[in-house]
């Protein structure tokens, strides 16, 4: 029998955080590719995939709220399995659990990028996995040995102390107060003491400095996590404060955007708090319907994604699954499909890829067999 919104445990797993993970990663499987045969198929100025793109620079895209949110949940999601860990093996071991899962997962992440395969030269050191990995590592520490309190003196502190360097400290040939691409202090550093491969050539937009404030972005997924995990704390309580400090990150969150601006590629500090204020009103909408008033049907290829999230990952990184799509839709079939609609070849391709990866998602789940990093 479902429970009633006052009779949510605690410490039972949310299919709502699963469900959101699982929407945040759907849209990196294979919605590019979606939306770039849609946008062949209806042309327009920008186009729908232009719309989705990263910001170049300053401002905001709908894609640059995937990598934020995602590390928004782990937080999130580290209070329930944390927390879980404490209880039954104490601190110090749930330590040493936190660093070899930080560990591992930094190791997927250069082996992502290639590895050693092209030379020493070519290894990327932090990319999006390693970036996940620190967040884990530096929230999951804080949780684990401080108080509520010290955590959100250290988020302040983190948040603060980076504006305050890339505002203050001067950059050699640019001064101080230059956030543009490559004057900044965030891309100085990358430049001077980050080795081998970097994304934008000399710098990172997942480097050494922005680190920290991605990982304040996790601990504010921690806050949400504590109060969700709070059963002193009313259902729908929970669904009106997420509201209320996400709607209060986001506005806090412009604001800042007048004199720090939100720039993905610094992790910028108005950025951390306007996506972690949609990611709060995120969850408590998801919250509300899956986990309240147990609407689930309809979320249910989402929570095979984010019940494996990392294998997903790491699935669309090393299998090609547009490769094995092209087997069926590829040559002639192509070549009809274009000739009916340009982009439906294109389209057919993206959808099959799609399907394809949700099947070994729902292949996985139905089996119990989950990649647990």
């Amino acid at each position: 029998m479902p429970e009633s919104p006052s009779e949510v445990p605690p410490s039972q797993r949310l299919m709502s955080v699963d469900a959101l993970r699982g929407l945040d990663m759907f849209f990196i499987v294979g919605m590019e590719e979606i939306f770039e045969a849609v946008s062949e198929m209806f042309p327009m100025t920008p186009t729908l995939n232009d719309r989705l793109q990263h910001a170049p620079w300053e401002g905001f895209h709908f894609y640059d709220l995937i990598f934020p949110l995602f590390a928004f949940i782990m937080g999130v999601s580290l209070v329930f399995s944390l927390s879980k860990s404490i209880a039954t093996t104490g601190r110090s071991a749930t330590t040493l659990k936190i660093v070899k899962r930080s560990a591992l997962l930094w190791l997927l992440g250069v082996l992502v990028y290639g590895g050693i395969g092209g030379g020493i030269d070519q290894v990327r050191l932090l990319g999006v996995l390693q970036r996940l990995a620190l967040c884990f590592l530096g929230a999951g520490l804080a949780f684990v040995w401080l108080s509520p309190r010290k955590m959100l003196a250290l988020t302040i502190s983190i948040l603060a102390g980076y504006w305050a360097m890339l505002t203050f400290i001067p950059v050699p040939g640019f001064g101080a107060g230059d956030f543009a691409e490559g004057h900044n202090l965030t891309n100085w550093i990358d430049k001077m003491w980050l080795p081998f491969r970097k994304w934008d050539g000399d710098h990172d937009p997942e480097g050494l400095l922005s680190t920290l404030p991605a990982i304040a972005t996790t601990l504010l997924g921690v806050f949400a996590g504590t109060l969700l995990r709070n059963p002193d704390v009313e259902p729908m309580k929970k669904v009106r404060l997420l509201v209320g400090w996400g709607v209060a990150g986001i506005a806090l969150g412009l604001l800042w955007h007048m004199q720090f601006p939100i720039i993905k590629k610094l992790w910028s500090s108005s950025f951390v708090l306007f996506t972690a204020g949609i990611s709060a009103v995120l969850l408590a909408v998801c919250y509300k319907v899956i986990d309240i008033q147990q609407n689930r049907r309809w979320c249910q290829p989402f929570v095979w994604i984010g019940m494996n999230a990392i294998t997903i990952y790491l699935l669309v990184h090393f299998v090609k699954l547009h490769v094995i799509a092209k087997c069926f839709t590829g040559g002639e079939v192509h070549k009809a499909l274009e000739g009916a609609w340009h982009g439906l070849g294109d389209l057919a391709t993206a959808l099959l890829a799609m399907f394809f990866a949700l099947w070994i998602c729902r292949f996985l789940f139905v089996r119990k067999i989950f990649l647990r990093v």
